[in-house]
């Protein structure tokens, strides 16, 4: 087989990329794993898989999650989205407030694009090295230190905030040298 000729379709290498992302996948995976889109579209046609947006494939038979949603904006932004702020509170159980809006990070270059932003999503733009970053389940979010310096940043409800720090320093998810900076940062430490 040369490089130019597509692989064969195989349904276990698709299967084991999607199952990786909560049974979801990009066209660019499955033509990978030898699916044109004329395939996908066969598969669609007969209830195998599911179009969620542009791009943007489910397994049906695969077992539905909470994460699904999240996962879907993880793909469409080229898995290059890292989950922070308030959504990042969430994620990490540091507050027991849900937010209204996704909000991710991109690498900075990202801002350039010309991008049609699905409604609910909040894009900011900063590097996130390797330091600010964790996995919750199949998803990258910001560490807990890193979420709650950027809610202070970004001027997140002082509440939110303030049981953030609470709860890092009840989990002893973030050294209280740290915290004790951050809450003067956010002007809670008197």
């Amino acid at each position: 087989m040369t490089s130019s000729m597509a692989p064969e379709p195989a349904w276990n290498r698709l299967y084991r990329v999607a199952a990786g992302q909560r049974g979801l996948f990009t066209t660019r995976q499955a033509e990978r794993a030898g699916y044109s889109p004329q395939l996908l579209h066969h598969h669609a046609k007969a209830g195998r898989i599911r179009r969620l947006r542009r791009g943007i494939f489910r397994l049906v038979h695969f077992p539905p999650s909470d994460e699904e949603p999240l996962v879907e904006i993880w793909l469409w932004a080229d898995r290059k989205a890292v989950f922070s702020h308030e959504t990042a509170l969430s994620l990490h159980d540091l507050t027991d407030v849900l937010p209204h809006r996704v909000h991710v990070t991109l690498p900075a270059s990202w801002s350039k694009r010309r991008l049609r932003v699905p409604e609910g999503i909040v894009l900011h733009h900063r590097p996130v090295g390797r330091r600010d970053l964790a996995w919750v389940g199949v998803l990258p979010v910001t560490t807990p230190e890193r979420t709650i310096g950027d809610c202070i940043e970004d001027h997140v409800s002082p509440e939110w905030v303030a049981q953030a720090i609470e709860q890092a320093k009840a989990r002893g998810l973030v050294a209280p040298d740290r915290l004790t900076e951050l809450a003067r940062t956010a002007g809670l430490a008197g």
